[in-house]
């Protein structure tokens, strides 16, 4: 359904998530959060203790406005734990601010839920059950499905309050009415797009982003003039947000009761009865089952949940009770509304891992004994055994494993610190020495053990660091001789840390080579220098035997030619 996820750019693998998921629905992929909608329970908690704000829930909030804009008949359907989620007076300033948003007509849930309980007070007269367990919560439904599917039976196949509401609403108001629900659930979200229910719940708002809404109209409830709801609810629909509200709303007299009443109150205790009924123990109860603690006051939409609970309750017990004597309006339902709900067999069906492939997995995660299994639960599972098994169902990674990928990364560190040919020294903000590794010994010939904590004055010229500490920069390439060393040396602030790290390179060859070879340049040099001044006194040598031996030849050849003229004379 892509109702609920994790921000990409906001998870930071802290494994919050998966340690509050009650059924491990994420999944750990290329070190992102992901929730896998099939294992869901849509129970919210992941997202309330998701320390960087990572979660991404989908919003109704600009189709709620586009259909007040559009000038829709929009009616608000809200559960009555608002009371302890506003900050308010009066209930009927609700009212009023829901109206200033828009909505024509404003209704408690609590209506449909004395629908729900009286039908579920005639399901209880009209047969006689081994259990029975309640169906107005969504996350509970949704646990039994996906985990203890055999307890189906045991399930009252009736919708939630609102549901039924949705559907007296729409029916009172013709199908084009927009109803929305509000209330503290997330589940409700999934819950209305259910195909059973399709087209009942045109949009649902949680308390929290109601809050935000009435933050951007900068409406303040406690200085409105209180409206009415424009139908009254009876108590006994609005006494369902609290812990046990659904099984006295149709159990008054729970002595006289055949069933054992047991009040499943968040996700921990629903499994353990659960688990208790599929075993066989449990049997003859009626059991009221709520994810959230506290029921639905605990909802992980409730504004600022944690800081107010307790005051929450006390304000919607003390809504309840003060209305007691509140007589709702008669409800005449029609006959052709059925508010039956089935419940089906979705078991997840999970890889079963070999014990010789858990094995593998382990070792992959340095437990290689027994003794290495920490069970320290950093990775979001119990055992590292149910890690192995996330990890073969492709649920998790390897390098979830904290303590390891710690071990692993130390190791890596030490072997570099211990082996780098560098020489490392770590320091603190008063030039004391906290780390020294094996070169570092070596240059200076001492022990890490003797000098750890004493002034850096000890064994080296202390110049630069005062400077790195006083400007809180680094300087870098900086050349220092220590004995008949030649060391260069990079100095860094790290600030977070409040130390001065120091690496120094042992540039002596180098430079003994760098002094030879401009020896070996300058001798070359001089020797290509002596060359060419001798081939130039060759050449000076040569060209002038060549003057000379051309300008002898000028005069042969010039005799020559007088010769062959005084010849040429005489014969004529």
């Amino acid at each position: 359904m892509g109702l609920l996820d994790f921000s990409k750019s906001n998870c930071k693998n802290c494994y919050k998530c998966v340690r509050s998921c009650p059924v491990k629905a994420i999944r750990i992929k290329n070190e992102q959060a992901i929730i896998v909608e099939e294992r869901c329970i849509a129970c919210g908690k992941c997202l309330i203790v998701c320390p960087q704000e990572a979660r991404n829930v989908k919003i109704d909030l600009q189709q709620v406005k586009a259909a007040i804009n559009l000038n829709k008949r929009v009616i608000a359907s809200i559960a009555p734990s608002f009371v302890g989620a506003f900050n308010m007076e009066s209930e009927g300033q609700m009212v009023a601010g829901l109206k200033k948003l828009g909505f024509q007509i404003v209704e408690e849930t609590a209506i449909g839920a004395k629908v729900v309980a009286d039908l579920y007070k005639d399901y209880i007269e009209k047969g006689e059950y081994e259990n029975v367990i309640t169906t107005c919560c969504p996350s509970a439904n949704y646990l039994i499905e996906h985990y203890y599917p055999s307890l189906i039976k045991h399930m009252v196949p009736i919708v939630s309050p609102m549901i039924a509401h949705g559907q007296l609403l729409k029916e009172i108001h013709g199908t084009d009415s927009y109803i929305v629900f509000i209330g503290p659930c997330v589940a409700k979200k999934f819950e209305s797009l259910s195909y059973q229910h399709k087209g009942i719940i045109d949009a649902v708002l949680t308390f929290e982003e109601l809050h935000q809404w009435f933050n951007e109209e900068k409406i303040e409830l406690s200085k409105l003039i209180p409206e009415d709801f424009n139908k009254k609810s009876y108590v006994r629909g609005r006494g369902f947000p609290t812990g046990g509200g659904v099984i006295k709303s149709f159990l008054q007299n729970k002595k006289e009761s055949p069933y054992d009443i047991i009040l499943a109150d968040g996700v921990e205790s629903c499994i353990e009865v659960f688990e208790g009924m599929e075993s066989g123990i449990l049997k003859g109860a009626c059991i009221e089952v709520n994810i959230c603690r506290g029921s639905c006051i605990g909802g992980p939409a409730m504004p600022q949940k944690e800081k107010y609970y307790y005051n929450s309750r006390k304000r919607v017990k003390e809504y309840v009770r003060l209305n007691e004597d509140e007589v709702g309006e008669l409800l005449q339902i029609p006959p052709k509304i059925s508010f039956s709900k089935l419940f089906f067999h979705k078991k997840i069906t999970k890889r079963v891992a070999s014990e010789k492939e858990l094995e593998k997995i382990l070792k992959e995660i340095g437990k290689h004994e027994k003794s290495d299994e920490l069970n320290c639960g950093g990775c979001g599972y119990n055992t590292c055994r149910e890690k192995a098994k996330a990890v073969y169902e492709e649920m998790a990674e390897v390098g979830m494993c904290l303590p390891y990928m710690r071990s692993k990364a130390e190791g890596m560190t030490n072997v570099i610190f211990e082996n780098s040919p560098n020489i490392i020294m770590v320091l603190d903000n008063e030039l004391r020495i906290k780390e020294l590794n094996p070169a570092a010994e070596d240059i200076f010939q001492v022990k890490a053990s003797e000098v750890k904590d004493q002034p850096i004055s000890m064994i080296t010229e202390v110049e630069n660091f005062y400077k790195v500490r006083e400007t809180k920069e680094g300087l870098t390439r900086q050349k220092l001789i220590h004995n008949d060393k030649i060391l260069e040396q990079d100095l860094l602030y790290l600030e977070k840390q409040n130390v001065i790290l120091s690496i120094m390179k042992d540039i002596t060859y180098e430079e003994k080579n760098k002094k030879e070879l401009i020896r070996v340049k300058e001798k070359t040099i001089n020797a290509a220098q002596k060359v060419i001044e001798k081939q130039m006194r060759v050449a000076q040598e040569i060209a002038s035997l060549l003057g000379e031996t051309t300008a002898e030849t000028k005069i042969i050849l010039t005799r020559l030619k007088e010769i062959a003229r005084e010849e040429d004379g005489d014969t004529e």
